[in-house]
């Protein structure tokens, strides 16, 4: 009998851990601040979301994460860092009912890992500014282990305040001065770009039913206008105002679909004053128009 390799053996151990908060349930939070844990049991088609500033991992099962035209397959060898809000696709590429996808996401703590930086020594890998904040990351036996000790914290839950902030500054150590940790610095660097874009996506994120003025971001970011303008697409793959779209359009989706709301008042509700722009900017990103859209979802 062959034996399993220190990172198979590591995923196996937290799907089963993951398997038991999931049962029954695609999504899972957890008394653990920011991890979550997800289960899919069979492939899925191509879904359209908002990736918070996270490390997402696979302990059975793979995904893949689209962002503009660069795909991102993960599974029990690779993990997913995505230190902005993205606007991405999500697909389930390999599950079954005996076999389902198993995934655990631990939201990014940017004040930590700030704190964490400065105690950090000088990164030896390249300057990543001009590459999107989405990068795919080896994953190693000492980050499985850390993991899988903070998932094991849910059954000890009086220790959860103490330890579960230490085994996160683990997870972030290892994890910034793993090869792929610059992607990271890039966004929690007290100063960087990467900060200064990460401060007007929040503005976004909060007011994106409002008049995008593309020169106020540039100021609250404290950059020029093609400054701006050229970081922002670098980083997340398309321009301020396409992500606003997408903001718009995914929470008018929401509102149909979770709060029963028509069209045309989910439009104006996310910023639109013309329903007849709503539904083609709806259909081109999702592939129907909305009331067809929402019929097929619940047929």
């Amino acid at each position: 009998m062959l034996k399993k390799e220190p990172v198979d053996s590591l995923c196996v151990a937290l799907a089963s851990a993951v398997a038991h908060h999931t049962e029954g349930e695609e999504w899972a939070s957890t008394a653990i601040e920011g991890l979550e844990f997800y289960r899919q049991p069979a492939p899925t088609s191509c879904a359209i979301c908002v990736v918070e500033p996270s490390i997402a991992l696979v302990v059975q099962g793979a995904k893949s994460m689209t962002l503009g035209e660069q795909s991102y397959r993960y599974d029990t060898r690779r993990f997913l860092i995505t230190s902005l809000d993205l606007p991405a696709k999500m697909q389930v590429l390999e599950a079954s009912e005996e076999q389902p996808y198993l995934g655990i996401v631990l939201k990014l703590d940017l004040a930590m890992m700030s704190e964490l930086i400065l105690q950090a020594p000088p990164h030896p890998h390249k300057d990543p500014t001009s590459e999107y904040a989405m990068v795919l990351g080896n994953t190693t036996p000492s980050l499985l282990d850390a993991v899988q000790r903070l998932v094991a914290l849910l059954d000890e839950p009086e220790s959860i305040a103490v330890l579960a902030p230490l085994i996160k500054q683990e997870i972030f150590w290892r994890v910034l001065i793993s090869e792929q940790g610059s992607r990271l610095r890039q966004i929690a660097s007290v100063g960087s770009q990467g900060l200064r874009i990460a401060k007007s996506i929040e503005w976004l994120k909060s007011h994106y039913d409002q008049h995008l003025s593309v020169d106020g971001l540039a100021d609250l970011a404290r950059m020029s206008k093609s400054t701006f303008h050229h970081h922002f697409r670098a980083l997340t793959s398309m321009s301020p105002l396409q992500y606003q779209k997408r903001l718009r359009l995914l929470e008018a989706r929401r509102l149909m679909l979770g709060e029963n709301m028509d069209a045309s008042a989910a439009a104006y509700r996310v910023g639109y004053e013309s329903p007849s722009q709503f539904s083609r900017e709806y259909a081109r990103l999702f592939g129907n128009p909305p009331k067809r859209d929402v019929t097929a979802h619940w047929q």
